[in-house]
């Protein structure tokens, strides 16, 4: 069942034009991520969603209540300093008929509600920012640029939580330029560049869509011919007695069967990444 359908939204900020033309449906109960560059577009396309900007044309349908049953996690996320961790899970636990227990929270969380906002790092106050968009209960969660700024264990412990609330049946609406964090996550992926909508693919799909081949490289002095009529093999690159070969998954084993034994140095095999693909879909990296 399709929760979020957007249609050819288009938003203008004056002159300035932030979203061109973006369509994507986002499945219940799936992890849907939007991907691009800083100023693709990919937060101003998120808060239209949530209801929080008006699209200046195109339609969005959201199959839930946007005030009772979306929960959403902007990029910055800022309390007053003494506000204690349990007063402001009990301050948003009162916007909302049917919220969740602020305590549960808070546990799931890892959270102290002693703490003042101000004393929290970097890593708590966007455990915060997760609890705060839960505590309604909500089918539908926005998460945007989640993990920005977090070391490597915070980000890991960040995508077990996440990992988590989608068991929950909760649907999650992530924006992230994190291709690790996209391949952890996500079930589809939307590529979002300069305000356009290029591809909605699994993060496998977008891969095999780039290129998707694995690629085998090794030394050798001896002949590679044998190699170029396998069926296995897309093309060979000989540099001296560099050897880049070019082929399906089965590309490795075809290599090491067919070259006599000690005839390979200095193996090592590479396969299409989805920083590869975001690079060849959009023409520049995501960061």
């Amino acid at each position: 069942m399709e929760i979020i359908t957007v249609e050819n939204l288009h938003k203008r900020y004056g002159d300035k034009v932030a979203i061109t033309d973006v369509s994507f449906a986002v499945e219940e109960g799936e992890i849907f991520g939007i991907v691009g560059r800083n100023g693709a577009g990919k937060t101003t396309t998120v808060e239209c969603v949530a209801g929080l900007r008006t699209p200046t044309s195109g339609t969005i349908n959201v199959v839930a209540d946007l005030k009772q049953q979306v929960g959403v996690q902007l990029q910055d996320c800022s309390l007053p300093d003494k506000l204690r961790v349990g007063e402001a899970l009990s301050l948003y636990a009162s916007f909302y008929a049917n919220p969740a227990s602020p305590a549960d929270l808070l546990a799931e969380v890892g959270l102290d509600p002693r703490v003042p906002f101000a004393k929290l790092s970097g890593g708590q106050r966007q455990r915060l920012s997760i609890a705060l968009a839960l505590i309604g209960n909500p089918r539908i969660a926005i998460l945007d640029e989640l993990t920005t700024g977090l070391d490597p264990m915070a980000r890991r412990e960040t995508w077990d939580l996440i990992e988590r609330i989608k068991e929950r049946g909760v649907t999650v609406l992530l924006v992230t330029h994190f291709m690790e964090e996209v391949e952890r996550l996500c079930d589809r992926v939307a590529v979002i560049s300069e305000g356009r909508a290029l591809a909605v693919d699994t993060p496998a799909g977008l891969i095999a869509r780039a290129d998707g081949s694995d690629r085998v490289i090794f030394r050798t002095t001896g002949s590679v011919e044998p190699l170029k009529s396998l069926p296995e093999v897309a093309s060979v690159v000989i540099e001296g007695d560099r050897v880049t070969v070019t082929g399906n998954a089965n590309v490795l084993h075809a290599v090491v069967a067919a070259l006599p034994a000690g005839r390979i140095a200095d193996l090592r095999t590479e396969r299409t990444t989805l920083d590869d693909a975001f690079l060849i879909l959009t023409g520049h990296s995501a960061v």
